[in-house]
């Protein structure tokens, strides 16, 4: 039989350590989340339900989604032992320029519905952490403001092609001015994918004042507080609109566009050209050969084709197609920094994260998204230790296997 005494107090004291009261209900929230997995469960509870589930949500039966971020759990780290990292470097090249962490802030449409502090917010920590941060078309705070808001921020500026070209031709050149250092042009939204959680749940720009909207006010109130005492959602050169997010994409968006019209872009804006939307190997090729300097595997996030090709399995090809002749980004399904690092070892120079940030900002504003990127940040750096590499530059496709 065990003896047994009483223990002493001496022998207690060590053991009795209370964590240290945060008083901040933000910041005691933030603290709680680990993964990003864990900001999307706070942004859930907080985010009436048509705004949630218009940053969560996907086309039709959301299987191109739901495929990317399957093939990002399936596929298989390799590491490599007994390797020095002790010090590890998570800076590398983005257009031409150091960026701080192997990934930017991606352009995400209406953020300041899910937070009302949001593109200013999003633009601040990216300027805080050392990454680009790109600005949508469809974004809710100006090109000016917004580069007012993070002036030493590395900016980009997305753009939809508009049937009104003055009016995208505008655009464009005020983010010449406001010293916006690269212009992504988004290419895989000639209609809007059918979105259906956005039709089920009856959403607008901006939210409509309906019974269902009252009844989730109810259960939101800190959220419309915000959304109705700061200053009303505008984008672009709109102010409100009372269809769906797709019949205003149908509205504005030109689907007349051709690689043709990339020599159009080109010839009024002379900085780095990234194109986003690229699918498959050979529309790389081509944008490339017409001039990009940059292209993004993606595929919308899963938002507009459902069933299209995984950005993240085509990678390797494209890479072997195109070589050094331009920069590779891939988005789609990102949900953890070994997402990144994997995307990274199979050939992209660096990744965008759109829903990852956007759920630390529905969760906390600012400091929601500045613990996404932290989360982030944590998970590269310790992955990449535990694969036995010491900088981005040195991830291979040898540390990666897929399914």
């Amino acid at each position: 039989m065990t003896d047994r005494q009483m223990p002493k107090w001496s022998e207690l004291k060590p053991l009795l350590r209370p964590k240290p009261i945060t008083v901040n209900a933000t910041e005691r929230r933030l603290d709680k989340a680990l993964t990003i997995a864990d900001l999307r469960r706070i942004a859930k509870r907080r985010t009436p339900r048509s705004v949630f589930d218009y940053t969560d949500g996907a086309a039709e039966a959301e299987i191109s989604l739901s495929r990317a971020r399957r093939l990002f759990a399936e596929m298989e780290l390799q590491p490599s032992i007994l390797r020095n990292v002790s010090e590890i470097d998570l800076g590398t090249s983005i257009l031409g320029g150091r960026s701080e962490l192997p990934f930017a802030f991606a352009p995400t449409g209406f953020t300041r519905m899910m937070n009302h502090e949001g593109e200013s917010a999003v633009v601040k920590v990216a300027e805080q952490i050392g990454i680009p941060y790109a600005l949508s078309t469809m974004g809710t705070t100006s090109i000016e403001d917004v580069a007012a808001a993070a002036p030493n921020a590395r900016k980009w500026f997305q753009l939809y092609v508009w049937k009104d070209r003055d009016a995208g031709e505008d655009l464009v050149k005020r983010s010449a001015a406001a010293g916006y250092e690269g212009l992504m042009l988004t290419v895989d939204v000639p209609v809007a994918g059918a979105r259906l959680r956005d039709v089920r749940n009856g959403f607008t720009i901006p939210p409509s004042l309906t019974a269902k909207t009252v009844l989730d006010a109810s259960l939101h109130p800190a959220w419309w507080a915000n959304l109705l005492t700061t200053r009303p959602l505008t984008f672009a050169s709109l102010s409100t609109w009372d269809g769906t997010v797709a019949e205003l994409l149908d509205k504005l968006f030109d689907p007349t566009m051709t690689i043709d019209d990339l020599t159009w872009l080109r010839s009024i804006w002379d900085g780095p050209l990234i194109v986003k939307g690229i699918q498959t190997v050979a529309d790389a090729r081509r944008v490339v050969d017409a001039g990009a300097d940059a292209v993004v595997l993606s595929n919308h996030g899963g938002r507009q084709l459902d069933r299209a090709p995984t950005p993240l399995r085509i990678l390797p090809d494209v890479r072997k197609a195109i070589g050094s002749d331009a920069e590779i980004y891939l988005d789609t399904g990102i949900m953890s920094g070994a997402d990144i690092v994997a995307a990274i070892a199979l050939g992209a120079d660096a990744c965008l994260v759109g829903r990852a940030y956007l759920y630390g900002l529905m969760a906390g504003g600012q400091r929601g998204v500045a613990r996404a990127a932290e989360i982030l940040t944590k998970e590269v750096r310790r992955t990449m230790a535990l694969l036995g590499v010491s900088s981005v530059a040195d991830l291979n496709p040898s540390h990666v296997r897929l399914p």
